[in-house]
Parts: structure tokens; sequence; C-alpha cells
């Protein structure tokens, strides 16, 4: 058994980022009316659902006709052969997009008849070259149809291909009447609504148009620990929820009035939002009201952590790895005599100094700075003309640590030590005697120079 169902696509064009939308912007939709034989059966007592698709498509045109920088379209398949033939590359664009079309799109509805079969993925791919080149529109497709793929075609599969390519939005589909397992069938295309009468349908239908022509706005508020939006400041990424695509990247900011601001922003697709804070935070499979101004709530407590060396340094570049406390994770690299913003909580920190320093369960709270700060290196010249192996090890106690290797091929080197004792383990490149490795201990202090001849 057969139903009508309605699919309705949004096509991205190149310049079509989904931000700043507004009602400048023109908006093209193509109509695919599915005119199988099918299309004959019954939909309540009286009319066939040709004749309800026929109905609210004509009202939806004339609804259409006096809204500014709106252009339709459209396509039929299934009505030039009959369904013995099974012709299933039967479609065409019967009136293509131009201004002013309206009546000649509503005359070739009047002459629709049900023929033939359905084949609803060709059909799609067809579609995606119905639009005009030009860029900067939002492209929606709007497919009438009873549902039932006829032609071993896959809807879900031109969909998901589409979509990752970046050609269309995830589509919204309104069926009629459907039973579970027909919206089994569906639920890979897109976004499903439901409706078992016509007045349902119709109202499915007007949801789905006011997503193309209605501006939608949203505000995104960064809580702080207190559930307050005051965060703010931070790069934001809206990724389309199903591909993965960048839609755009924008600074959040607060208004005058100190709230997150306004944004217009395309509703006929599910975001991914990413904040690009330390470490990120991501909110997955955001949908908007169409028409409304949705608000966005998500969690972004920050605080800030400072790295300092005391005295002068002789460090060009010290950095420290920044990991989430009792884990592997890696949120970043942060160089010192920095300040950065962190979400709250615990840290471990590496410092890259020599030897390495460890510091863990490193506390960031909100809107505080925690300073961590080390202590001023020492150097030491190790001055030499001969070739050697050798390491320096630190002394902690009545044991040695490793601290580095030295490369010691005949040339001086001088190298920054936090302060503390060590010893250089060395022997001659040319003597092949374990006995003759010898052990030179120093000392480092913050601040002063050791010279080791060897």
């Amino acid at each position: 058994m057969k139903h009508i169902l309605i699919i309705c696509f949004a096509l991205l064009v190149s310049n079509n980022k989904g931000f700043g939308q507004n009602t400048s912007t023109k908006t093209r939709i193509l109509f695919v009316v599915d005119a199988s034989f099918s299309m004959f059966n019954k939909m309540g007592e009286e009319d066939t659902r040709m004749d309800v698709a026929k109905h609210l498509l004509t009202k939806m045109v004339d609804s259409l006709e006096n809204i500014n920088n709106v252009e339709i379209a459209l396509r039929v398949y299934g009505h030039q052969n009959s369904k013995t033939v099974q012709d299933c590359k039967d479609t065409k664009l019967e009136v293509p997009f131009s201004a002013k079309n309206h009546q000649a799109i509503k005359d070739n509805i009047a002459t629709i008849s049900p023929r033939g079969t359905t084949l609803i993925a060709y059909s799609l791919q067809q579609a995606a070259y119905d639009f005009p080149t030009t860029t900067g529109c939002r492209n929606i497709i709007i497919l009438i149809t009873d549902g039932i793929e006829e032609c071993n075609g896959d809807p879900c599969a031109v969909s998901q291909a589409l979509q990752k390519q970046g050609v269309i939005l995830k589509p919204f589909i309104i069926g009629v009447g459907l039973d579970k397992n027909f919206r089994t069938q569906f639920e890979c295309v897109g976004k499903y609504f439901e409706a078992s009468t016509e007045g349902a349908f119709e109202k499915a239908l007007g949801i789905v148009v006011s997503q193309a022509l209605n501006n939608t706005t949203c505000q995104i508020n960064l809580l702080d620990t207190y559930g307050a939006p005051t965060e703010t400041d931070v790069n934001i990424s809206l990724l389309d929820a199903h591909s993965g695509i960048l839609v755009n990247n924008f600074v959040h900011s607060l208004n005058k009035e100190g709230m997150p601001d306004t944004i217009y922003i395309d509703p006929a697709r599910d975001y991914e939002i990413v904040v690009h804070t330390i470490p990120e935070v991501r909110k997955k499979d955001v949908s908007l009201v169409p028409g409304q101004h949705n608000i966005i709530t998500m969690d972004a407590p920050q605080g800030s952590l400072e790295l300092l060396v005391g005295g002068r340094s002789g460090y060009k570049s010290l950095q420290t790895l920044v990991y989430k406390t009792g884990t592997k994770e890696l949120v970043h690299v942060q160089e010192f005599n920095t300040k950065e913003p962190y979400i709250t909580g615990n840290y471990d920190l590496e410092i890259l100094t020599l030897p390495r320093i460890h510091q863990n369960n490193v506390p960031i709270k909100q809107s505080k700075k925690t300073k961590i700060e080390i202590p001023q290196p020492g150097s030491v010249n190790i001055i030499t003309r001969q070739k050697f192996w050798g390491d320096i090890y630190v002394k902690n106690g009545d044991k040695l640590e490793w601290v580095c290797n030295l490369n010691l091929d005949g040339a001086n080197q001088q190298i920054y030590l936090q302060p503390g004792n060590y010893s250089i383990v060395f022997r001659e490149k040319d003597d092949y005697n374990t006995i003759n490795t010898r052990d030179i201990g120093f000392i480092i202090n913050s601040g002063t120079v050791s010279n080791i001849h060897l």
C-alpha cells in the first residue's frame, strides 16, 4: 500500500553560508510532483492522492506569487508513459525557474494525470541540475510523492551521498497515513513529520515552506558556573550536523545590554555547534524553530591559567603540555609568559624544562586566574674540542634521573637547566673501553652559569 509523502531538500550553493540571512536573499523552490499510477488511490472518502496534491500545491503556488525574492519551478515524473512500460527515466522539468511563472505552473499542475511508475532517486538526482548556476541563493526542493520507490533506486543513498558532498541539506519528510514500516524506510532520508488528515498535510507543507522563506534568529548563551550567560569573546563554528561541512565561523559577543548578540541562521539545517574554548565544547543535532527567535544554551564556564618564569630567562620558547586531570587527553600546548582561558576544572601540567616539571590537579575556577611560576633556570657550558658520548642526569637523593642526551662532536654546548644537582656521564667516542666512562658532578643555581671542561 502506498501513501502520499512530501520530502523537502535544501540544496547548498557556494555562497549560501546560512548566516546573516535576511529578506533580500533570493529563495528558489523546486516542486517535484509524483504522477505515478498509484497517485490515483483514494485519500479520505472522495479525493485521490493526486487531487489532494494538486489542490494543496496550487494553493501554495498562489501564496508564493506576491512574495519578493522567491522563484519557483515544477518538475514532474511518472506522467509520460504508462505503468506497464516501467520507464525509470520518466522525469521532466515542466516549468523552469523564472519570474512570474506562477500561472504556468498552475496550468501545468491542472493537466497532470497519473500514469507511470515511481522513480524517486533518479528524479532527485536530475532535480539537482534544475537550479540556475547563480550563487547567493537558497535553493529548496519539495518532492510530493506516494513514497514507494519502484525503480530499484535508493532515495536514502542518494540523500546521504548528496549531503556528504555538500549538495543538499538534510531533508524534511511529511508523511500522510504512513504505517510504521514505511516510516522506518524513510528515517534515513531526513526529518519526519506525520500528517493523518488533509488539514494536517497542509499545515506540514506550510511549515516546510516557511523554513525557506522566514528569517530565523538565535542567540547562543554560553553559561558560566552559576548558569548565567556571561561567557563571550570566543570563536564559534557552525557545522552541518549531517555532513560536517563548515557553515560559518564567528566570534561570540554580548550586545550593549550585556546579552548574547542575535544572529540570523538558516533553519533548514540541523547544526553541530563547536565553541572553541580550551578544551572545546560541542553540542550536536541542534534543530531550530523556523521564523522564531531560538535560544541555545551551552555550558562554557571559564577561568584562566598564567605561566611565568621567575627572573630573566634564557628560554627562547618554553611550552607546557596541558592534560585533563586523570586522563591522557592533551587539551592544549601553552607558551610560558602567557595567560590562556580554560574551561573550569582540574588539569595536569607537563612543563618542558630540563628536567621536566610535572604539576597535577591544577584548579581552574570561574573567572579566576591560576598562576604557575617556575624558577629561573641556570645554564651549563660544556667546553670541549673532542668527541664524546654523554648524558646529563639530575640527582634526587641517592638516585640519578636521566635528563637529556648530549651532542658532543668537538664543539661547545650550552644547556639551560632548572636549579639542582647534576652529573655528566660520558666516554670518548674513539675509546671502546666501558671502564673509561667518567662522571662529573655540578650544581645549577638560578641565573648562574656552570662551566664544564671535558
